[in-house]
């Protein structure tokens, strides 16, 4: 009887181990099932992921600009700073505004560094002195036929688009002698910085006109002797052109400028020594000039009469 139920015990162990088994089997089966069904998904989702990745990645890099820049949205803070920036580029406006007519009083004068050009004044310069004929005087500075041929050709560089016209220069050779001239011409190269061609009246005050070249120093004087200044309008000036000659200054003559009724209008210098108002400003109006010591004068009355020496009864102080 005891055998009987120990068998049957046995039995239903074997059973239970079996349905274990099978249920296991099963689920074993369901899992690898499952496992192989859902492979093809996970491959998309992936597949999406990766893509989605790299959407992110490209939105969250900077858009190139139509020029090129690779640099990012500006920030706030050079948001903020770009009107300074804009500021900034409005100054080059000041300076074309410079060009405008000023409306300083006569009285200010500019300092004499910003006015005087290669040749200033208190300074000796060592140098060659030649020789020309002069001629009747006439020159590259446009003043006409001389009087007084103590007269010089300043050589180009410091010619200075026609900036050495009227100046008077003191030479003194080694041996001694001395000469004062004015300079009315130019000495083209190959005459050389320092060098003056003087006239063979002028170089006769120094040697012998045949001795052709002479070592020699020079400086700008202020002569007692001269007159006053005129002015003179160019051949073809009207009231919508025009181009304005000073001669007779002591000093050599920095700046030219014409009023406009609300200011000055600083007219520029060609090498032939005339100052030019291509549009007719200030045309038969006041004129101001300036030496290069800063001193001003302003001239009232000078009509456009073309061609035609008017004096002004004015002179710069001497120095």
């Amino acid at each position: 009887m005891q055998e009987s139920r120990q068998a049957a015990r046995q039995r239903r162990r074997r059973r239970r181990l079996m349905v274990g088994s099978t249920a296991g089997l099963a689920v074993t089966g369901l899992l690898v099932c499952l496992a192989i069904a859902m492979q093809p998904d996970r491959k998309d989702d992936a597949g999406r992921a990766a893509a989605t990745a790299v959407a992110d990645s490209q939105d969250t890099r900077p858009s190139a600009s139509p020029t090129g820049s690779k640099s990012p949205t500006p920030s706030p803070s050079a948001v903020s700073a770009s009107p300074k920036a804009k500021a900034k580029a409005k100054k080059p406006k000041a300076s074309a505004s410079a060009t405008k007519p000023s409306s300083g009083s006569p009285g200010k004068a500019p300092t004499t560094s910003s006015l005087a050009g290669r040749i200033r004044g208190k300074v000796t310069y060592p140098g060659v002195a030649t020789v020309y004929k002069a001629g009747v005087g006439d020159g590259a500075c446009s003043y006409g036929p001389s009087s007084d041929m103590m007269i010089a050709a300043m050589n180009t560089t410091d010619y200075e688009t026609s900036k050495a016209c009227g100046a008077y220069v003191f030479v003194r050779a080694a041996n001694g002698n001395s000469v004062t001239v004015r300079i009315t011409n130019e000495c083209p190269l190959p005459c050389a910085p320092g060098q003056l061609d003087l006239s063979e009246q002028a170089f006769a005050k120094l040697a012998p006109v045949s001795t052709g070249r002479l070592a020699v120093s020079w400086s700008l004087v202020s002569p007692s002797s001269v007159g006053t200044i005129s002015i003179r309008y160019k051949i073809g000036s009207s009231p919508y052109w025009c181009g304005i000659q000073a001669i007779g200054h002591r000093n050599p003559l920095a700046r030219l400028e014409v009023s406009t009724g609300g200011g000055w209008r600083q007219l520029a210098r060609t090498d032939y020594n005339y100052f030019l108002s291509p549009d007719g400003t200030g045309c038969g109006k006041a004129i101001r000039l300036t030496d290069i010591y800063g001193e001003q004068l302003t001239v009232n009355g000078i009509a456009v009469r073309p061609d035609v020496v008017q004096s002004t009864g004015l002179q710069f102080a001497r120095h």
